[in-house]
């Protein structure tokens, strides 16, 4: 990893943490790729159950770094072959490991959970990571927005993907046409975080949250996870197929999940 990136370990637990404090977090190119192979390490890692991404010093993540691509406008990059390269993404990144996206892992299908634990901004390409996560617990005064919009950055991550999925047309073209920014109470009223918490306590929730995720049997639980990323371009008997073929594998699991039940753990909704 570089000094920007730091991945460490809480039991079954990866943390891995955005530390650019200069930038609020943005990511220029060499981020991005210590960012997507902090991730593939974790997915790799068969101790590791879920990861917990957040970003060090109050921000999430500011977005694609600016001032580097103003640099590279400084520099022609923009006129030279291959520009999308200096973004950190380009046709040979898509191959060996996983495709890298401008912002890093923002193009990879992970195999295991990852949580946002999202403080202070989530901006453009910032808000984009935290849409590739699984999961978002979001501090009272954190905030997102389409913020490129000021400055005529595309959404290039993700963004015009997974919003619409997340919490519909609707408001997804009101947040990519008008970059607004959009507080805790309303991400969680739309659907664009899962949990609100205290200033300065995302991190807490979000390690809480992933140890209440890598308690549970982790096969079944992977299975229905890939299941449901799956199921969006398949018509229904097709995802319910697909839904089935990944269930079967795991019945193990659910069996010996009933002898637990029958043996009295887990009664009346227990965990």
């Amino acid at each position: 990893m570089t000094n920007s990136v730091d991945i460490r370990q809480h039991g079954a637990i990866s943390v891995v943490t955005l530390n650019r404090p200069d930038v609020r977090n943005a990511v220029d190119a060499a981020t991005a790729r210590a960012l997507h192979a902090a991730f593939l390490a974790f997915d790799a890692d068969e101790n590791a159950r879920v990861a917990v991404f957040h970003g060090a010093h109050g921000h999430f993540c500011a977005g694609w770094d600016l001032q580097a691509g103003a640099r590279m406008a400084e520099q022609g990059a923009a006129n030279q072959p291959g520009p999308l390269a200096g973004l950190a993404f380009s046709p040979d990144d898509c191959v060996v490991s996983g495709p890298l996206g401008p912002m890093g892992p923002s193009r990879l299908l992970l195999s295991k959970p990852v949580i946002a634990a999202v403080s202070g901004a989530a901006v453009a390409g910032g808000m984009e990571l935290a849409l590739w996560c699984d999961l978002r617990v979001m501090e009272v005064d954190a905030y997102f927005g389409v913020f490129c919009r000021r400055f005529g950055v595309p959404l290039i991550d993700g963004g015009t993907v997974r919003l619409p999925r997340l919490i519909g047309m609707g408001h997804a073209m009101d947040l990519i046409l008008t970059g607004r920014k959009v507080e805790a109470g309303e991400a969680l009223q739309m659907g664009l975080c899962n949990r609100v918490v205290p200033a300065g306590q995302a991190l807490e929730a979000a390690l809480t949250l992933a140890q209440q995720l890598a308690s549970y049997p982790q096969k079944t639980m992977r299975a229905d996870r890939m299941s449901a990323y799956a199921q969006w371009d398949l018509p229904l008997p097709q995802a319910l197929h697909q839904e089935w073929e990944r269930g079967r594998q795991c019945i193990d699991e659910g069996l010996q999940g009933a002898v637990r039940f029958a043996a009295g753990g887990g009664r009346h909704g227990e965990f």
